[in-house]
């Protein structure tokens, strides 16, 4: 029974102090990395947010600041030797780096249907604050049309239900597109144009335009949503909230 119990004891001692080393290593991982993807002329700051539980287990989320995109839940993260994994489901992207020696520098490729370079370096925490403080829009009084507008879109054998955000700022009007039954992601808009009743939403990232003509009640907009050169009629009716 002692034979036994020691052994089990050795066997435990002998595991934990194998596995202290990765804890360590994934640990000391946590923390804010920024780097920039390069992607047909356009460059795009992404931030990697990586918390450490108590067991070491690693949780991540990742922003893209210049689309207006926060928060974007990581579906998995491992490091293994130096070698760090990801995978986003919700953008369809992963993510292989190498971790250097200091834990300073991520050197990797990211892969979104073709595989591009993408180096992250970590944050201090004045430099984390400082990239969200720069992205964050600077808030303006509400317009009669800012809120949450939602409609379904009808597109042959699918219908897909669509959600618009529009909040006013100092910049002027912004928006960002959910497709729930697609992806939980907000799409940050290119462009939110109005001009009277008419109101006109870009979002480049997937090549689509909503046009729609503002109800005089402000409760409804009925109008076209266009991707890729076809057209979907989309009536959209504002949530209360």
């Amino acid at each position: 029974m002692n034979g036994i119990t020691i052994r089990n004891l050795a066997l435990s001692i002998g595991l934990a102090a194998m596995l202290a080393p990765a804890c360590r290593a994934q640990a000391q991982l946590a923390g804010d990395w920024q780097g920039t993807l390069s992607a047909g002329g356009v460059q795009l700051r992404l931030v990697l947010h990586v918390t450490a539980g108590k067991d070491g287990a690693l949780t991540a989320t990742l922003d893209s600041v210049d689309q207006g995109a926060y928060g974007i839940p990581v579906s998995a993260i491992s490091l293994k030797d130096a070698k760090l994994s990801l995978t986003v489901d919700a953008v369809h992207g992963t993510y292989e780096g190498t971790v250097n020696k200091d834990v300073t520098e991520i050197d990797g490729i990211w892969t979104q249907g073709q595989p591009l370079e993408l180096n992250f370096k970590r944050l201090t925490a004045s430099e984390a604050s400082a990239v969200a403080a720069a992205a964050a829009p600077q808030p303006a009084p509400p317009t009669d049309i800012d809120g949450t507008w939602t409609g379904v879109l009808d597109a042959g054998t699918t219908r897909l239900r669509i959600f618009f955000k529009i909040v006013n700022t100092q910049d002027g009007l912004t928006a960002k597109m959910q497709s729930p039954d697609q992806s939980p992601v907000w799409m940050p808009a290119t462009s939110v144009k109005r001009a009277g009743s008419t109101l006109t939403i870009e979002i480049k990232g997937i090549g689509a335009v909503f046009t729609g003509k503002i109800a005089d009640d402000l409760s409804t907009m009925s109008g076209t949503f266009t991707q890729m050169g076809y057209a979907m009629p989309l009536a959209l009716q504002r949530l209360k909230e």
